[in-house]
């Protein structure tokens, strides 16, 4: 027997969190479900083999017992509920029977003895950082994060902690994020680590807009972030990450300022004649205090003027739309330094003053003269 009530809210929101974990079809129908344990408190939990999130929830335990429920189904009813108290009543036949306002449910539950453990996390170093930092951090660098599997490594994230600072990297072969932030307390010295982008985008989405503490744990072979009362585990992402610090070139002849905004603007302009079948790079042309920026492909030609201030040196250099798009539009500031050298370099994007707390590097496409 199990026996507990809960507000739906709390209920709801939990289920919404752990549902991230769970697998969408699985051989073990139990990794379908989620694992609800009643204690002296409720914890729920969804687990997919690769990640899994756990989360504890203010419940009344009346009888303490664990089952596992059907995700979909289970949030599905939850959300539908009014907004009251949900009484939750399990018997031994894994019949489950859910009360709130005038709304009556009984559904059928699966053992929990078939639900598989969560790894555990010895606690080999660990970091705090802001919830609202991390998750900031995270967005900043994981659309970097590379999609193709030949690379697992690069599938992740590395995140370095060191001289009480934490830096996050990710690359794809055509571009590197980089993000530098400050930290408030580091135990056990420095360390590093390669995240999936998966599990990084789920700490994202549990992270809130708040200056409350998230914390990171490394463990031998799985990671454990801890944000409030919600922990996810996933695996560490094992290889040799690229040496970003050599792979940056930084003695670059060129560097202009632009505004951010105006120049997403008119790189968005002249992308109005790229689409998936007619690709082209965008042109830029940097001169003195302005970047003429063009396209042309099938559809038409297209072709705008960005004031900047430095001198661009006449260099004429090409650039996939999306990448330096996305760059600029992740880049934490409202004016940013771009360094160049040549028509085959990448493109450097830093803060224009202070601390370098972000890097973005973007390689060129080769252009043909032709055109």
């Amino acid at each position: 027997m199990i026996k507990f009530s809960c507000e739906k809210v709390l209920l709801q929101s939990a289920i919404s969190v752990t549902s991230r974990a769970v697998a969408q079809k699985s051989s073990i129908p139990a990794l379908e479900g989620l694992l609800i344990h009643a204690d002296r408190e409720l914890t729920i939990s969804g687990y997919n083999m690769q990640t899994g999130i756990r989360t504890k929830v203010s419940a009344n335990v009346l009888q303490g017992g664990d089952i596992v429920l059907n995700a979909r189904l289970f949030g599905d009813i939850i959300r539908r509920m009014p907004d009251d108290i949900v009484t939750f009543t399990a018997d031994e036949r894994h019949m489950v029977h859910l009360n709130c306002g005038d709304a009556d449910f009984d559904i059928l539950g699966l053992s929990a003895r078939d639900y598989p453990d969560l790894p555990e996390v010895e606690d080999e170093y660990s970091v705090s950082i802001q919830q609202k930092t991390l998750r900031a951090m995270i967005e900043e660098t994981a659309f970097a994060v590379s999609t193709n599997e030949s690379r697992p490594v690069h599938t992740g994230a590395l995140f370095e902690i060191a001289d009480m600072g934490l830096t996050v990297v990710a690359v794809d072969g055509f571009r590197l994020a980089m993000r530098r932030e400050k930290l408030e307390k580091l135990e056990g010295g420095a360390f590093s680590f390669v995240a999936p982008g998966a599990a990084l985008n789920e700490v994202k989405s549990i992270c809130a807009d708040s200056e409350d503490l998230a914390s990171v744990t490394l463990g031998k072979r799985h990671l454990l972030f801890e944000v409030g009362d919600t922990e996810l585990i996933c695996r560490r992402l094992e290889g040799e990450f690229l040496d970003y610090k050599n792979a940056i070139p930084r003695k670059n002849p060129i560097s202009v300022v632009a505004d951010t905004r105006s120049l997403i603007e008119s790189i968005d302009r002249v992308s109005v004649v790229i689409s998936d079948k007619l690709k082209s790079p965008v042109r830029c042309l940097f001169d003195h205090d302005k970047v003429l920026l063009s396209a042309k492909t099938g559809n038409g030609e297209a072709k705008d003027v960005c004031r900047l201030s430095g001198d661009g040196q006449r260099l004429e250099i090409g650039f996939n739309n999306r990448y330096l798009m996305e760059a600029l539009r992740y880049a934490p500031a409202d004016a940013v330094k771009i360094e160049l050298n040549t028509g085959v370099s990448p493109a450097i994007i830093v803060p224009t003053e202070g601390e370098e707390n972000f890097l973005y590097m973007v390689l060129p496409v080769r252009l043909k003269n032709a055109e």
